[in-house]
This record gives structure tokens, C-alpha cells and sequence, in this order.
């Protein structure tokens, strides 16, 4: 199914002539949630975003599916179990993205360290408890002082006293975005980027009803209408509700940036996804994750006043990471000169909640007595004395002060608040990027019940947990198998196995879209077939409309794979101004944005 700029145009001339039943504002995870339910559900929806989809934050991640085994810390139990649990629901409906990495975590005496190699352990069994952790292969255990060295032999070895190992999930967050978009749009949904909210509108009851909006590929300025609108700007929800000028509202958002940096392997050899603490005392942890080649780490938690639309790496975040990884990897030495990419995001934290992120806030202690009952009862579970019900009575009924210890009424998940104002405009922020479908049930739960009691409608409602996103047609208990077996028709038409399985990891159960295009497609000048029929399939089916799009964000080409950058993107820009039919002029703006884009990963305006 077309999902392209010419299906963009046609979606637009619906969204000017409908009244929708639901608008939602915002194309990152937790739009893209909201849109694939109410598609799924049969609501006449909409959804826009000003920028690409995923552009703002939801492609700027720690590109982890996390379970948050940080929070057991203090044992804040019921966010990791919140985490863990919608973790494995993810898993199942976009099988072919987050992945099984198990996380080495090395334990160090150290002042403030957050283990120690007694409660790594106690740590780690709650966590697989909680997530049902059963699999052998990916059951926690813990390793000597010289078995991590063994495995990391950068590591620093002073202080050093073994590590845990424990599994977590790698991520590719702009990819589980579109993939949503896709079938929300696949469903009936009209899915439209670059366009700007500027003004929420009422009707003449003072009612919400619609949105003023601007389209920044043409100029042209329009009224969307819909019954109810919904607000998953993130960052910028405050924003969205400043729009609205029937209320008066008392910002809630209190965005932290995270940045992250990329090398070459080679400079730093981190085998299997690291977790570690700063070392400097401020309570953060750091990872270090080997992706394609790569490595890459982070991240930075600071608050951020600056420009939403452009936060960018700066001098302080780098030198900031560099101190704490040459620390913990002293030989390497790793300088801004070997930054080969990088990327700076915002997490949408609400003011109010100070332990919304696994990376910051206060999460209180524990207290003694507490402390004693979870050791003996998680003592009496292993020598099968206890259920895990009782373990898990334990676990819900401790006495801490964690600022998370209870919801937040008008929460969906930990860190999540849904609210709807006076007027009827329903906001729906915070939470983590794991959480995006519970966030997402809960508020078109709330959606539902308000289209049925303000207007007659109903809805039936849909199992969200099985709710597969476009490419995810495959069984979760089977996924490496089943991407070869996609991968084996590319094979089979002439790609080489490392291409096949390049396109059938990236696409999932699409991937047979992709390889149908070899034979009626001749790869482009400067581009390989394998390149060429991903662009062509990502502009027809994916709504890419910019080399950045396609090479940060579909791809993530510009982030991981710096040593080709150069050798394809005079190919990409090419095929696509060939394909759009663009001026020079246009092809050049695009070229130089592009360029643009990669000098500013690369931090070319440090160096």
C-alpha cells in the first residue's frame, strides 16, 4: 500500500474535508501508538507531525528497549515490573526490532556504586522473576573478576570485582515509529508529516474541535476538524497546550537532554552491551553498546531550556563522556577526533515526577526491615519454599520513600500523565519509550468512552498486546529463523547473503516488498540493487521524503555505518531528485542539508 508523497496529497485533501473522530498531534512513539489503536479500532483518525516522523525525540533514544534494573537499586520494584512486562509486549508485536542482547554490568568498589556483587545478584533474580526470564540463554549470572576481564580486556581492572550479566533488549527507535505509522496508515488512519500545528480551535460551545495547522512542504495554511484532538507532542506538549487559548496552563514538562557519541570498534572494543556506573558521584550510570561495527555511548541527563526544535552535543557533554569512558577503558584514550557520529535528544520528563527516567531523579531508600524481608523471601523462592505470588506480595507491599512508590492519578504508566482540560483537549505525556502501547490503551481507553458519551459512538475495543506493527508478521519465539527465511528470497534473486539479511533485519515480514522490486528496478548510479530497492520501497512505502530521513532514520546508515557515508549519499540524493522529479536547486538544498546533517553528527563544529 502507496504511502508516499502522493498518498501524503490525497490524505491532506481528506483532512481539510472530514470531521475526524480523533486527531492526534504528534508523530513520535507515543502518537505513533495512539494512531495504530484507534486505525485498528475503525475510528476515522489523523494523525500530524511537524517534522519527520520520529524527528524530534523518538529517534534519538538510547536505542535500548530497557527493563530499568537500576530501579532495584531501592528495590522500586513495581516500575521495573511495569518496564520488563511491557518490554516482552513489545517484543511480540514488532518482533523484528527489539533483539535479545544480554547487558554485562561490572561491579566496582567504588564510593556510591549502585551494586554491590551480593545485590547485583539479589537484583538480577528479582528481575528475571518479574520478567519471566525462563530461557537458559538468557537467565542472569554473575562472573569473577577475571571472566569480565576475559570478556572486556579494556576494561579498567582496578576496584574491579566481577560483573552480572542479565538480559536486556537492543532497539531501533525510529524504526519501531514508522513501522506503527505504517499500519496505522495501512488501517485507514491518515498519517501526514510536516505539518504544523498553529492555533487549537473551538466550536461554539468553547469546545475543542479541531486544529489550524500549516503545511511546510507547500505554505498552504488549513483547518483540521475533529471531535476529539490529543496532544503526544512530548517535549512540546507544553507548546500544544499554549495554543489553546481558552486555558490557562501551568507548564508540566521538564525536558533533559541525552547525548550520545559513536566510534569506531576498533578504538573501543566493547563486546556485549555495558552498564556501568559514572564514577563521579552523581548517581547516573553509563552505557557502552556495540552496534554494527560500532560503538556507541552515553548517556548525558541535564536539563535543557534550549532550542526543542535543535538540541545539539556540546563541548560539556562531550568531554563529560569521554572523562568516564576513558576511566573505565584507560588504555583507549578515546578523543573528540574519533567521534565519528552522534546524536542529542530530549526526554519528555514531567516536572513533577523527579524518578520518570531510569538515568535521573530521586528515588528515595529503602528501609531496613524492608531491606531483610526481600532478601528471606527471595532466600525461601529459590529453595522453593515460596511462590513468586509471595515474593511478589513482598515486593508491592515495601515501605520506602521512592517518589514513584504510587501512580500519579491521572497517570497511564510510571513517569505517564493523561489529562484532558476544560475545554476537552486531551494530553497525553511523559513515560518511556517502552511504554509507548500501555500509554497508548490507556488513552484511547479514555478516547473511546468520551466518543461514546459525547457523541454516540462506539467503538470495540482491540487487544492492543497483539496488535502487530507493519513488518512484525512474524512468530516472537522464532524471529531469527524467520528472517532468514526472508532473507533467503533475496539470495535467491541475486543479492548477497550479508545484503539480504541486511534488508530482511531492517524490514521484518516487508522485506518481501523490498526483494519484489529486483528485476523491475536497475540499481541507481552510485548506489548497489540492494540500496537502490530499500530507497525505492522507503519513498513508496514509508513516506521518505529527504536523504536524511532515509539515511538517519529509516536506515540509521548515517550513525553507524561513517566509513560509506560518503561513498553513497551523492547516490541517494541523486535517485531521489530523480524519483521527486526535483529542480537542481532543490536537489542541491538537499544535498547541502544532507551534508549539513552529517558534519553536525560528526561534530565538526567542536573539531
Amino acid at each position: 500500500m502507496s504511502f508516499s508523497l502522493v498518498s501524503r496529497k490525497q490524505d491532506i485533501e481528506r483532512l481539510k474535508n472530514e470531521t475526524l473522530d480523533l486527531l492526534t498531534i504528534g508523530g513520535g512513539i507515543t502518537g505513533a501508538g495512539v494512531a495504530i489503536q484507534a486505525s485498528a479500532m475503525g475510528m476515522n483518525n489523523a494523525l500530524i507531525e511537524m517534522q519527520d516522523f520520529a524527528e524530534g525525540t523518538s529517534s534519538r533514544s538510547t536505542k535500548l528497549v530497557h527493563g530499568g534494573i537500576r530501579y532495584l537499586k531501592n528495590f522500586d520494584v513495581e516500575v521495573v515490573s511495569d518496564t520488563v512486562k511491557e518490554r516482552a509486549v513489545v517484543q511480540g508485536v514488532a518482533p523484528h526490532i527489539p533483539r535479545p542482547d544480554p547487558m554485562l554490568l561490572p561491579i566496582y568498589d567504588e564510593p556510591g556504586s549502585t551494586f554491590d556483587m551480593f545485590s547485583v545478584k539479589v537484583a538480577m533474580n528479582l528481575y528475571d522473576q518479574l520478567a519471566g526470564v525462563t530461557d537458559p540463554k538468557f537467565t542472569n549470572y554473575t562472573i569473577s573478576k577475571e571472566e569480565v576481564l576475559q570478556r572486556e580486556p579494556q576494561l579498567n581492572p582496578k576496584g574491579l570485582l566481577g560483573g552480572g550479566v542479565y538480559l536486556d533488549f537492543r532497539n531501533n527507535d525510529a524504526r519501531l515509529v514508522i513501522e506503527n505509522i505504517k499500519k496505522a496508515h495501512e488501517n485507514g488512519g491518515l498519517m501526514v508529516s510536516h505539518i504544523k500545528a498553529q492555533h487549537i480551535l473551538h466550536d461554539e460551545k468553547g469546545r475543542v474541535n479541531g486544529v489550524n495547522v500549516k503545511d511546510l512542504l507547500t505554505g498552504e495554511e488549513f483547518d483540521i476538524h475533529a471531535k476529539l484532538v490529543i496532544n503526544t507532542t512530548g517535549p512540546w506538549s507544553d507548546f500544544i497546550r499554549e495554543m489553546d487559548d481558552a486555558e490557562k496552563v501551568t507548564p508540566q514538562m521538564r525536558p533533559t537532554k541525552g547525548v550520545h557519541l559513536v566510534v569506531d570498534r576498533e578504538r573501543l572494543n566493547v563486546p556485549q552491551p555495558t552498564y556501568f556506573d559514572s564514577g563521579k558521584g552523581d548517581g547516573r550510570m553509563i552505557f557502552a553498546i556495540p552496534r554494527e561495527d560500532k560503538t556507541y555511548f552515553g548517556t548525558t541527563d541535564t536539563d535543557y531550556k534550549g532550542d526543542f526544535l535543535h538540541p545539539r552535543v556540546e563541548q560539556e557533554d562531550v568531554d563529560y563522556l569521554l572523562s568516564i569512558i576513558n576511566a573505565h577503558y584507560p588504555e583507549v584514550n578515546i578523543t573528540l577526533d574519533d567521534i565519528e557520529a552522534s546524536w542529542a535528544g530530549l526526554r519528555p520528563l514531567i516536572s513533577s515526577n523527579g524518578s520518570s527516567d531510569y538515568n535521573g531523579g530521586n528515588s528515595g531508600k529503602i528501609t531496613s526491615d524492608s531491606f531483610d524481608e526481600v532478601i528471606d523471601i527471595v532466600n525461601k523462592f529459590e529453595n522453593k519454599d515460596a511462590s513468586r505470588e509471595d515474593v511478589e506480595d513482598v515486593l508491592n507491599n515495601l515501605e520506602s520513600t521512592l517518589s514513584e512508590n504510587k501512580l500519579n492519578p491521572s497517570a497511564v504508566s510510571r513517569g505517564s500523565s493523561l489529562e484532558v482540560a476544560d475545554d476537552g483537549l486531551i494530553t497525553l505525556a511523559g513515560g518511556k519509550i517502552t511504554d509507548y502501547r500501555k500509554m497508548a490503551a490507556g488513552a484511547i481507553a479514555l478516547i473511546s468512552n468520551l466518543l461514546k458519551k459525547d457523541f454516540g459512538e462506539t467503538f470495540n475495543a482491540i487487544d492492543s498486546k497483539h496488535l502487530q506493527v507493519s513488518g512484525g508478521d512474524i512468530d516472537p519465539n522464532n524471529v531469527d529463523a524467520t528472517i532468514s527465511f526472508f532473507a533467503k528470497q533475496g539470495i535467491e534473486s541475486g543479492l548477497s547473503k550479508k545484503e539480504a539479511e541486511q534488508i530482511a533485519n531492517l524490514f521484518g515480514s516487508n522485506a518481501a516488498r523490498v526483494f519484489s522490486q529486483i528485476g523491475k528496478i536497475e540499481p541507481a548510479e552510485g548506489l548497489t540493487l540492494a540500496e537502490t530497492i530499500s530507497l525505492h520501497y522507503s519513498m513508496n512505502e514509508e513516506m521518505t521524503l529527504t536523504p536524511v530521513d532515509y539515511l538517519l532514520r529509516r536506515t540509521n546508515h548515517l550513525l553507524f555505518h561513517h566509513d560509506t557515508i560518503d561513498d553513497i549519499k551523492k547516490g541517494v540524493v541523486d535517485e531521489m531528485a530523480r524519483y521527486f522529479d526535483w529542480s537542481d536547486e532543490e536537489r542541491d538544498a538537499q544535498a547541502k542539508k544532507l551534508q549539513d546533517t552529517i558534519d553536525e553528527a560528526s561534530l565538526s563544529y567542536l573539531k
